[in-house]
């Protein structure tokens, strides 16, 4: 067979599409060649050109949705690290990803309705049901409703065909991942690629998001910080839960006040290191889009389907590296990661580069207070990616352990969207309180 046969056709499609974003690249490049020789300016053209592409980067990637959208979900929790020429153009339309992606239409979502609450749901569950959806993501979309009690729900449901778009998706990037190995030689990929699809896989089954939601509910139940709102019916592939009114992170991240962003920052920073203590869950998916603030000043938390069960909370050995760190004991904090399965037997790593490494990571926990800036991320970013630094090499000796697969996800994931919005916040008071393992004796005093 050619290869390409043997897929199945939403596969060849979805691959199609994918290849066209280059491909469209190349046309709108042609096109913008045609109106320089027909005397449009160049800053003109430029801006026109940066404005078509993105634009076919959220088509393309939010009508994929699956593993495509929670690429493009991934870049837009992480464009505060791209070069400013590079992220500035595309970074609404990133934003967008984290919002909304176009939706499916109301004859689809009557029908797995239908499916899984009954023919009659519209009448016997909800006294109204608003057809156009609230917000669509990376597997479902989320409509606005009233319960047949006379409470404000939202009603997730699942696309048709989800599962099947993901798990090829993640079969694909599986793949690409494969040919990384090559390059990163401490890096052994198949058990992290492995952990990753059974992780996102989970985020198909509604139920067992349900089931997490409602843990993190008991969690943090009363708490005057944080609100979770709680389950009323699910199954499969429908959610419906209660209505939380709130001020999208996003917006914040666009257009907020410095008190707006600190408090911000702060309250999601906080909630990130505290759940695995209160529900024994890691809230594995960070980007703004999860995030309300409510009118009360809590932080809502609306999606569930990507957690880290952490039955005994995170792993204390993260406290205890960075004591080692902060301290500057590079040797201990060298031992530590190599138990954990960090440096991988065969790979040695000199102890004081590791820490040469590693200390811009931590370079916030050096201090009472940091704020989280765009220029901070993209300058850590450019020296961490710079192959003329002998911190690029030591990079390429670190392995990833499956166990810290998703621990890592947040951890990278939550400092970039930190970056966006642009609080100032007690890191090291938090992270330090918050982490299992914490050498306190050994800490130093915090730069004021």
């Amino acid at each position: 067979m050619d290869g390409v046969s043997d897929l199945p056709r939403g596969a060849v499609i979805r691959t199609a599409k994918l290849a066209a974003l280059p491909i469209g690249f190349a046309g709108r490049t042609a096109w913008g060649i045609g109106k320089r020789l027909g005397g449009k300016p160049a800053e003109a053209v430029a801006a026109e050109l940066q404005a078509r592409t993105a634009a076919q980067l959220f088509a393309v990637l939010g009508e994929l949705k699956g593993g495509a959208m929670k690429v493009g979900q991934a870049l837009s929790v992480m464009e505060a690290a791209m070069p400013e020429e590079l992220a500035g153009p595309y970074r609404a339309t990133l934003t967008k990803l984290q919002e909304a992606a176009p939706p499916m239409p109301s004859r689809a979502v009557h029908n797995v309705l239908a499916t899984e609450l009954g023919p009659r749901w519209r009448t016997s569950k909800f006294l109204s049901f608003e057809d156009t959806p609230a917000a669509a993501a990376s597997i479902g979309q989320v409509h606005r409703a009233v319960w047949r009690d006379g409470r404000e729900v939202a009603v997730k449901v699942q696309y048709p065909g989800a599962g099947e778009a993901l798990m090829s998706d993640l079969a694909q990037l599986a793949r690409v991942a494969r040919v990384a190995t090559a390059w990163i030689p401490g890096l052994d990929i198949k058990p992290i690629t492995d952990e990753l699809r059974s992780r996102m896989g989970e985020e198909l089954d509604y139920d067992l998001e349900a089931k997490n939601q409602r843990a993190f509910v008991r969690g943090f139940a009363g708490d005057a910080h944080f609100t979770v709102p709680d389950v009323l019916v699910h199954s499969e592939h429908v959610i419906v839960s209660e209505w939380v009114e709130g001020t999208p992170l996003s917006r914040i991240i666009a257009s907020g006040t410095p008190a707006e962003r600190n408090r911000a920052a702060e309250l999601y920073l906080e909630f990130l290191l505290t759940a695995p203590t209160r529900a024994r869950l890691l809230h594995a998916d960070p980007h703004p889009g999860n995030f309300r603030i409510t009118p009360e000043g809590r932080l809502a938390v609306l999606d569930y389907g990507l957690v880290n069960r952490l039955p005994h909370g995170l792993p204390p050995e993260m406290g205890t590296f960075i004591s080692y760190a902060l301290a500057g004991q590079a040797a201990e904090m060298a031992d530590g990661l190599r138990r954990e399965g960090f440096i991988k037997p065969t790979v040695h790593i000199d102890p004081e580069a590791l820490l040469g490494y590693l200390s811009p990571f931590i370079d916030p926990l050096r201090h009472e207070e940091f704020t989280f800036s765009r220029p901070w991320l993209r300058g850590m970013a450019a020296n961490l990616q710079d192959m003329r630094r002998p911190e690029f090499l030591v990079g390429l000796k670190l392995n990833l352990p499956p166990a810290y697969v998703l621990i890592h996800r947040v951890w990278l994931g939550g400092i970039g969207v930190l970056c966006q919005i642009g609080g100032t916040v007690r890191a090291r008071d938090i992270i330090l309180a918050s982490l299992p393992g914490v050498i306190p004796e050994i800490l130093p005093a915090p730069v004021p």
